[in-house]
């Protein structure tokens, strides 16, 4: 949540991202939309999994790259839509922005993105300060203003959201791997969008929440390599036995 500014030397510490993973967020919050409705934060998450972003419109420069970093990254994903396979929030964590200026920096990324049938899988949001707070201490995201600069002083991150509400994963940065983006929303949907591979994929890899990619889990894999292996001995064990109990057979006989 915002916090009164402090001094300079403490700013940097008084911003943070405190990952919250699995945790529900306040789907009854209400936001306005770009548009200027009152919607409520379960009106525009679910039934797809959600990619959120906490930025403030008018930023000068983090907020435009971690908007320009997810842009990147899913124009990059050719076989997820937005709109289709999953939905794009973005939250103002200025009060005194309002749904013009949402739309105006919503038509921006949209008309970047041209894909059909996108353009109801974008929201930019903005809401009062109350509502901006509650949405900050869910996901764990610490910013401050800066009276001096006039700025806000936060961290940069986006954050996938299953279709029920629960913070699944955390990206951090401004430039997201379209790969770890993309196993993020297939595990997000739970078997929803994606294929067969993929869940093969999300065995093979686990998911490192401070780099906010996927590596490739080698003990798991190990694990399961040996668990065949002493499945596959001992089916030819038991083979064996059987071919030699048919030998034995035969020769008395």
């Amino acid at each position: 949540m915002s916090n009164p500014a402090p001094a300079p030397s403490e700013l940097l510490d008084a911003v943070d991202i405190e990952q919250h993973l699995n945790e529900p967020l306040p789907m009854d919050l209400e936001l306005r939309s770009s548009d200027g409705a009152t919607v409520r934060l379960g009106d525009v998450i679910g039934p797809k999994p959600t990619v959120l972003a906490l930025v403030y419109y008018e930023c000068p420069m983090l907020c435009t790259m971690v908007l320009n970093g997810l842009l990147r990254s899913i124009n990059t994903i050719d076989d997820l839509d937005v709109g289709k396979d999953f939905d794009i929030v973005a939250v103002s964590i200025d009060p005194d922005e309002g749904p013009a200026l949402a739309a105006e920096k919503l038509g921006v990324y949209r008309s970047k993105y041209r894909r059909e049938g996108s353009s109801t899988g974008w929201h930019f949001l903005t809401g009062d300060q109350a509502a901006i707070d509650r949405l900050a201490d869910a996901v764990g995201f610490r910013y401050v203003y800066d009276e001096e600069s006039d700025q806000y002083a936060h961290g940069s991150s986006i954050m996938v959201v299953t279709p029920e509400g629960r913070l699944s994963k955390y990206l951090m940065g401004i430039d997201y791997d379209p790969r770890s983006l993309r196993l993020a929303l297939v595990e997000a949907s739970a078997g929803r969008i994606g294929t067969a591979v993929d869940r093969i994929i999300l065995y093979c890899f686990q998911y490192d929440p401070t780099s906010g990619t996927y590596s490739l889990a080698i003990l798991r894999i190990l694990r399961t390599l040996a668990a065949l292996m002493v499945i596959g001995l001992g089916a030819f064990m038991v083979s064996s036995h059987l071919k030699d109990r048919r030998r034995a057979n035969a020769a008395s006989s």
